[in-house]
């Protein structure tokens, strides 16, 4: 499996952490030295190591921030 080249443009926020250290956060992240989407992954406590995760482009985050705005809790 090839390296994947990442660079984190923008650290955003911190959505949780869990017992073990690793925290869900939400980054702006240019992978492959491509166009910076946003990411939403686990990262454990270094930094040195990510999880399974979801990139949006500024499109489509807005329209989940429209679509959670929506929800009724």
């Amino acid at each position: 499996m090839p390296d994947i080249k990442y660079e984190i443009i923008k650290r955003i926020g911190i959505l949780s952490t869990s017992a073990s250290g690793w925290e869900k956060q939400l980054n702006l992240i240019s992978w492959n030295d491509r166009e910076p989407k946003y990411d939403l992954r686990d990262w454990s406590p270094d930094g040195g190591k990510m999880g399974k995760g979801v990139t949006l482009t500024r499109e489509e985050l807005l329209a989940l921030r429209d679509l959670l705005n929506g929800i009724e809790l």
